[in-house]
């Protein structure tokens, strides 16, 4: 299936900002600064302290026109989940975490009131996103989710302990070359893989998960596919040969690696733990199941800077 991807003209209109205090780029910019901001640009803005998921939820049942949302990744799907599906609202982001792995990926990238000022000329483009089932329920992703060495070092790390994009890469790197494989069969689009001893499965949505990550050099989260990512345990590369492939930025191109634009995937479920974005399901020895994943195509609207060079992933 080809999805096209419909380019939209903004107008200003009604506009809700949600602010995360907790945020890298926070002391940079203030509730205050940004609305005025947003008000320059045309919109009739309004902010409401979110403390806690309950906040955000009240403050977004009734959201209409354009949410801004200034904070990171995880502001930002915290948002997202609640917008999914919504008709007349669009997502406006105003990165300010450590990783913004969604801004970067629709080129939104800069400090907090530059970002602003390049909305003054805008499009709407669609944003997909992910949608799971296993045996602990249902969930949707923005970037990413899966098994393998990278769940299992997500499960062990702490962002609280400092967030770390070397730290995080080091620690993938030096799992990969230990890490004891996973027998799995997949079926991918409803057809089936034979099995294979897996390191990693990973199913993104977008080019880079959890601390900037980018382990899928060419998705795309307009095109209504994700793409699934798998390192053979059999044939792994060394640590050094990972590390460098995710310092080029042409991970997919390693020997050990597939890489393949699909719409579903079903993952045998054995009690490996799994993430969900930066999220981990714990895992659940002597369980069985299926793990499912499809693509949502256009869950989203997203606000993008016009101009070739801020609609594509900067690096």
């Amino acid at each position: 299936m080809t999805v096209e991807c419909a380019v939209l003209r903004v107008s200003a209109g009604q506009a809700t900002l949600i602010f995360n205090e907790q945020a890298g780029g926070s002391g940079v910019c203030q509730p205050a600064d940004l609305l005025a901001a947003i008000e320059a640009l045309g919109y009739t803005a309004r902010h409401e302290p979110t403390a806690n998921p309950e906040d955000l939820k009240r403050v977004l049942a009734d959201a209409h026109g354009t949410v801004f949302v200034a904070g990171g990744d995880g502001t930002v799907r915290a948002t997202a989940m609640e917008l999914a599906g919504r008709e007349g609202v669009i997502l406006g982001l105003i990165p300010m975490g450590t990783a913004n792995n969604i801004g970067r990926t629709l080129g939104v990238q800069g400090p907090p009131l530059d970002v602003l000022a390049g909305y003054a000329e805008a499009d709407v483009r669609p944003f997909d996103l992910g949608r799971m089932t296993g045996p602990w329920g249902e969930d949707l992703f923005l970037e990413a989710c899966g098994c393998g060495a990278f769940a299992n070092v997500l499960a062990e790390y702490n962002p609280d302990d400092g967030k770390s994009p070397v730290r995080a890469v080091q620690a993938l790197a030096s799992t990969l070359g230990t890490f004891a494989p996973m027998d799995l069969a997949l079926r991918v689009d409803d057809q089936p893989l034979p099995v294979q001893g897996l390191a990693v499965v990973e199913v993104m949505n977008t080019k880079a998960t959890g601390p900037r990550l980018r382990l899928a050099t060419h998705a795309d989260a307009t095109d209504g596919k994700l793409s699934l990512i798998r390192v053979n345990a059999d044939d792994r590369d060394g640590a050094l040969a990972y590390l460098s492939a995710l310092a080029r930025d042409d991970f997919e191109t390693l020997p050990s690696v597939q890489a393949d634009d699909v719409q579903r995937v079903q993952i045998p479920f054995i009690g490996q733990p799994f993430h969900v974005d930066g999220e981990v399901r714990t895992p659940e020895p002597g369980m069985a199941g299926t793990v499912t994943v499809e693509v949502w195509a256009g869950a989203l609207r997203v606000l993008v800077p016009r101009g070739p060079e801020r609609t594509v992933e900067a690096t």
